[in-house]
């Protein structure tokens, strides 16, 4: 770079002679072509030009072989180009002459030319750029003004009288630019002297060396000093504005502010390179008016801040936060119902519910065009798919799909975020997330609500999701930290829970509530065929092999069976790659492996199984009848026994770990009993004799609920009357005080857990047909039902006529009379 240093004095000899005899050169053709950065001669002047360029550098070397060689300076619109062309030039430049070269002290080439301008010239092209710049170069004639005219006297003497005033006010220029000024008796030097010398802008410059006019050039450098001695005083009046005690960070900033204002007085303020990176983000972001509005605003605040101080770093990462969010921003969904159920369909086996709803949305959505998204809350046990269901509903409609865990939530800032008066301020996990999506339509799972703490110290977060999930206030959802409504009714929210009594019924209240009930024994088996068994495989890297490991059916029952229990299929994914492992080792050992895996083999593998399944055990006892539980890890068989044992005190002794409700059953059973003894053919006064024990076996098993009403009253009067109960029967069903028997709920699973057990018959409830008539016939199949409306329907089909094997004697003496 030929660079002029700012605080060097220029050398100039007063010229006696005919001036036009320096100005008037005329040489035509090619000559040899410096060429400047950032400096731009005239003619007349003596100038220090710091050599560093190459070409620059062989150019003197040409000069000082041939001796008073001419050669002509153009300077560069660009100060960044190393190798300019032709268009990189200014069209008009001057001859000059090399006056004397100085090689300064120091590391490196420090050279600099000491070059007198002569007359000006222009530059018609480059011929060549090896080992220096070459152009055919034409004279560019000067028109000199009369010694008598006065117009151009008169601006004369106004613009030394300007020029003094200037270097007097600008505490850049040294005293000694005057000095030289007022030792210069020639105008026409002086006009050329000033333009040289004073910092005008490169473009200011260029354009006084195109005039050709000395008398004009004399008023555009008027014009040009006026201008810069009125940047001067605004920058007097902002240092007043600011001066005050400053650190050294805050002065930096301070200076970076006047230049900044300048260039704002001069139309050409560019702000920071941050500023134009976010204006330039936000021209394409397609948010509404009170957006844009607002962000403009804060964008304006950014420039009153200084780029060291923590103040610009939030204000930057706020409007980061800003641009970041997809504003109006939506994927455009996949509407195709069959392809839709297809994907629903090879993700999770069954959850038939939940698919219909979320096929039902679409397909309203496909004939409406625009429909506020669903809030749906899957509820159900541990491991049945409710999370993962998400990314196939998300993959389904080929939307964006986020997850967030609420368990263990305690803060409300959370979800609704911080202010940003506070220190580390940042937005909630809901704003965050759905700039994590980068769209506005997102599949958003809201993972484990029910363990969403509530009322801490910190506020109630429970509370702050009502605004999320209302479908009448979630299109202006209000961040604090974004501190304006982000629309979230296009955003399908699923979330999921366990239990439903720990979540707040505002909040439940604002939920579509789906149950994803926990699977049976044939799903679990299609389940791990078509998803555990081959994921399971490929993560074992047992799938590199030709021929892959393959479990039975049985194999897989047995595993469900005997070494889960669970509603869902997590433990059973365990097992799978326990067994799979064990395999893998046995291969990796070099041992022959059967690839088929049949139950005989499962043993050996997963080792003794920790479970059993309870099996009918026939009716050969009296008391002995056979129930149907729900439990949370599916449908359970338990058997109700009750004995008599002699006693005067008829009294009713309960144990097997029962709750409230159970107890309560069998108390309304022993009463219903008591008051229909008659219809059983039973001497009353049994109950003055013989007390009554009912009993529920694996007493350390809590058990619970009202289902149990109608087996424990049978159970009563089967002990009673020792008849038998009908073969291959079990039943389910609570009971009034009036004999009525009530529907009871878990239908599905008691079924399917009677079936394992060999039970053919079972008796429940009338209204429960209904819940019958809704369970896929593969599940009824070899199963018969029986509806009763009260517990004598119930003694009448299960209570046979045929008496026990040894059948207790309940022989009561007549009391004697005095």
């Amino acid at each position: 770079m030929n660079k002029r240093t700012s605080t060097s004095i220029q050398m100039i000899a007063d010229y006696d002679g005919d001036i036009s005899n320096l100005f008037n050169v005329n040489i035509e053709g090619e000559l040899p072509i410096l060429a400047t950065r950032n400096m731009a001669m005239f003619p007349g002047v003596i100038t220090p030009v710091i050599i560093g360029r190459k070409q620059s550098l062989n150019l003197l070397n040409h000069i000082r072989k041939t001796q008073d060689a001419s050669f002509a300076v153009f300077c560069q619109h660009d100060q960044e180009v190393e190798h300019p062309s032709t268009q990189d030039l200014f069209e008009y430049g001057v001859y000059a002459r090399l006056v004397k070269i100085l090689e300064l002290p120091g590391p490196g080439n420090n050279i600099t030319a000491i070059i007198q301008g002569l007359g000006r010239c222009r530059l018609n092209k480059l011929t060549a750029n090896k080992p220096f710049l070459m152009g055919e170069i034409s004279p560019a004639m000067e028109e000199l003004p009369d010694a008598d005219d006065k117009e151009f006297n008169t601006a004369m003497e106004d613009l030394r009288s300007t020029t003094t005033e200037y270097i007097r006010q600008n505490e850049d220029l040294p005293d000694e630019s005057q000095f030289a000024l007022n030792n210069i008796s020639n105008d026409v030097i002086a006009v050329d002297f000033i333009c040289t010398n004073l910092p005008f802008d490169i473009a200011d410059k260029a354009e006084l060396i195109y005039t050709s006019s000395i008398k004009e050039r004399v008023i555009k450098t008027l014009k040009v000093l006026h201008k810069e001695i009125q940047l001067l005083e605004l920058k007097q009046n902002i240092r007043t504005k600011t001066r005050e005690d400053l650190d050294e960070q805050q002065r930096e900033y301070f200076l970076q502010q006047q230049i900044k204002n300048i260039k704002e007085e001069l139309g050409r303020g560019e702000g920071s390179p941050e500023r134009k990176e976010l204006e330039q983000k936000a021209a394409k972001k397609n948010w509404s008016e009170d957006v844009a509005k607002l962000f403009r605003k804060e964008l304006d605040k950014l420039d009153m801040f200084n780029p060291q101080s923590p103040e610009y770093s939030i204000q930057y990462n706020y409007l980061q936060t800003m641009i970041a969010l997809p504003w109006g921003e939506y994927t455009k969904d996949n509407l195709d119902l069959k392809r839709a159920q297809r994907v629903l369909n090879h993700d999770h086996y069954g959850m038939e519910k939940v698919k219909e709803r979320i096929l039902e949305y679409m397909a309203v959505l496909k004939l409406r065009g625009d429909l506020k998204s669903p809030i749906i809350c899957l509820y159900g046990p541990p491991g049945v798919g409710k999370t993962s269901l998400g990314k196939s509903i998300a993959a389904a409609m080929k939307r964006k799909y986020v997850r967030m865990s609420l368990g263990g939530l305690h803060d409300e800032s959370e979800i609704r975020g911080h202010r940003r008066t506070y220190v580390g301020a940042m937005p909630g996990r809901i704003i965050k997330n759905i700039q994590k999506a980068g769209s506005s339509n997102p599949v958003f799972i809201l993972d484990e609500i029910d363990k969403v703490t509530q009322n801490t110290v910190n506020g109630d977060p429970s509370s702050a999701l009502l605004e999320v999930l209302d479908p009448e206030q979630n299109n202006a959802f209000h961040d604090n930290y974004l501190d304006v409504d982000y629309d979230l009714s296009k955003v399908l929210f699923i979330a999921t829970a366990n239990d439903l009594n720990t979540i707040p019924r505002p909040l439940l209240d604002r939920m579509e509530l789906i149950e994803v009930s926990g699977y049976i024994t044939e799903e679990k088996i299609e389940i791990a065929k078509r998803h555990l068994i081959p994921r399971e495989i490929e993560n074992c890297g047992l799938d590199k092999d030709e021929e892959k490991p393959t479990f039975t059916k049985a194999a897989i029952e047995r595993v469900i069976e005997q070494y889960t229990r669970e509603s869902g299929v997590r433990q059973l994914e365990k097992q799978v790659n326990k067994a799979l492992r064990k395999i893998a080792y046995k291969k990796a050992l070099d041992n022959d492996v059967n690839e088929k895996i049949t139950p005989n083999e499962i043993e050996g593998l997963l080792g003794k199984a920790p479970f059993y399944r309870d099996i009918y055990q026939g009716n050969s006892y009296a008391g002995v009848v056979t129930g149907l539980a729900w439990t949370s890890v599916g449908g359970e068989i338990l058997f109700i026994e009750t004995s008599l044992s002699k006693g005067k005190t008829g009294k009713l002794t309960l144990t097997g770990n029962l709750g409230d409700v159970m107890k309560e059953s069998a108390v309304i059973a022993l009463e219903y009993v008591k008051a229909h003894i008659d219809t059983l053919g039973v001497d009353y006064r049994i109950f003055d004799n013989w007390n009554i024990h009912i009993h529920v076996p694996e007493g350390a098993t809590p058990k619970d609920g009202p289902s149990a009403g109608i087996t424990i009253a049978t159970s009563i009067a089967s002990a009673l009357t020792q008849r038998k109960v009908r073969k291959n029967t079990a039943m389910t069903g609570e009971i009034t005080l009036r004999g009525k028997v009530l529907p009871v709920g878990g239908i599905k699973e008691k079924i399917l857990a009677a079936k394992r057990a060999g039970i053919t018959d079972i008796v429940m409830c009338q209204e429960n047909r209904k819940d019958i008539e809704e369970i896929p016939e593969m599940y009824r199949k070899g199963v018969d039902f029986h509806y009763v409306e009260n517990i004598q329907d119930v003694w009448k089909f299960a209570l046979t006529d045929e008496i026990v094997d040894n059948p207790i004697n309940f022989k009561i003496e007549e009391e004697t009379k005095e």
